[in-house]
């Protein structure tokens, strides 16, 4: 009985992270994340899925990000009826990010048919809110650092990677072959969640390579901060931080509250458009043993900031003319109510949109970063006359320096390293310096490519 592994997303890109794993007879998914970005990788979301959803026996995740987990609903739909095993604040993470994708799916798809911009006629959602709330059902939560079953002789195990609230590392074990999967790998001193553990041993490692070609900088993320905001406000400008809900939301909650406590910044308002950001900060308190936050931080985190509800109260911030700070979805600015603020803000110089994590080839976030002078939104060009600043090093993954350092916790090479989850130089870059560093054999493997275990 031939155990293998194929790669069905997140190879020679960053996003739609899935792979395939068929051990001693049982067929598990790993991830089953949605693809984002430029147009040729959207597209893979509406192909046909390169397996039977009905054959799969279980699906594993690492964490609740939309490029790890927002392909279930769509999977769900195809016929999966198995087990989605997870961390506990995994699976009330994902709640919120799948309802909210699915939302902004139908919202979207409603939106293009009002204006008659979608060349589809009429267009539709990728998944509907009956979908993901299916697919939430599924979801079994399970502990960190002990064996579980997944299906026949097949186990897994969790481990923290300190990526977002629930991320962790998975460890996959057959009768005789064992797999550990990185998931998004955190760095070294995470700004509220523990570090990463090590995996002292695996046959197989499938690992991220986001950052593989780079440092992060040794620059102050809360300095950065303060100047951006200080700059803006003396213009009599906005801030708008596209960001993530989940993970990278709280991060910069937590920055400025601090800046705020110390006067550091100017006392402008702060505003939180994002009321799955407001859910998955309330997941954040629930967890506490997931995080190293006092309660004492929590509170002053609590008091530093106001929910924008609703979207007439959106609609009414967009408009406000004294100086704030609105931080709102998505943080790739693929969708969200940021791109209500934005349509509304970048034709001003006065502005800053200030980008706060990685920007996949493709995306809105990349399109700004490059210097473009126009941004189509919701069907029409929007001048961009703000600035576009960014915040270097709030990024959620290890660095080069990071992943060799926790790669060097193996006791023994693996037979076999696969590097996904990157684009092609950063993976390549990681590949070299694992290949002189530590001498183990690497691959990286092409979207669909299927390997022998």
């Amino acid at each position: 009985m031939n155990n293998r592994i194929q790669f069905l997303g997140a190879a020679g890109t960053v996003t739609g992270s899935k792979t395939l794993l068929r051990l001693d007879g049982v067929n598990l998914l790993v991830d089953c994340g949605l693809f984002q970005g430029i147009k040729s990788n959207r597209l893979r979301n509406w192909a046909p899925f390169a397996a039977d959803a009905r054959t799969i026996q279980a699906i594993l995740l690492t964490h609740a990000h939309l490029d790890h987990s927002g392909y279930l609903p769509l999977l769900v739909s195809k016929g999966y009826r198995g087990p989605i095993y997870c961390t506990a604040p995994t699976r009330d993470l994902a709640e919120v990010i799948l309802l909210d994708s699915a939302k902004i799916q139908e919202e979207d798809a409603d939106r293009a048919n009002a204006g008659r911009y979608s060349k589809h006629h009429p267009a539709l959602p990728l998944y509907t809110l009956a979908d993901a709330q299916r697919a939430v059902k599924l979801m079994v939560p399970r502990g960190l650092d002990e064996w579980h079953s997944a299906a026949g002789p097949v186990e897994f195990r969790f481990t923290p990677s300190g990526h977002i609230l629930g991320s962790a590392l998975i460890e996959v074990r057959g009768s005789t072959t064992t797999v550990a999967f990185t998931g998004d790998l955190g760095r070294s001193r995470p700004l509220m969640l523990p570090a990463a553990k090590t995996i002292s041993r695996a046959d197989y490692l499938v690992t991220e390579s986001t950052y593989g070609d780079r440092l992060h900088p040794v620059t102050s993320p809360a300095e950065e901060l303060r100047s951006v905001v200080r700059e803006t406000v003396e213009r009599g400008g906005h801030v708008i931080v596209p960001s993530f809900a989940v993970g990278r939301a709280q991060d910069l909650l937590l920055l400025l509250a601090r800046l705020r406590r110390d006067r550091e910044i100017p006392e402008v308002p702060v505003f939180l458009d994002s009321p799955m950001g407001m859910n998955a900060t309330e997941i954040l308190l629930k967890h506490a043993k997931w995080h190293t936050l006092p309660a004492a931080e929590i509170k002053m985190i609590e008091r530093s900031f106001s929910l924008v509800r609703s979207p007439a109260e959106s609609e009414a911030l967009r408009r406000r003319a004294e100086p704030s700070i609105v931080i709102a979805g998505s943080g790739t600015l693929s969708g969200g109510r940021v791109l209500n603020h934005l349509e509304f803000r970048l034709p001003d110089a006065r502005n800053t949109v200030l980008l706060t994590g990685f920007q996949p080839a493709g995306t809105r976030g990349s399109l700004l970063k490059s210097g473009i002078t126009e941004l189509k939104i919701h069907g029409r060009y929007v001048p961009v006359r703000a600035r576009t600043a960014e915040i270097s090093n709030l990024s959620a993954h290890a660095d080069q320096n990071e992943l060799l350092d926790w790669y060097r916790g193996f006791s023994a090479p693996p037979r076999r390293t696969f590097l996904v989850h990157g684009e092609p130089q950063a993976s390549d870059a990681l590949r070299v310096k694992i290949r002189d560093n530590l001498n183990w054999p690497v691959v990286i493997p092409e979207h669909g490519q299927e390997f022998d275990l």
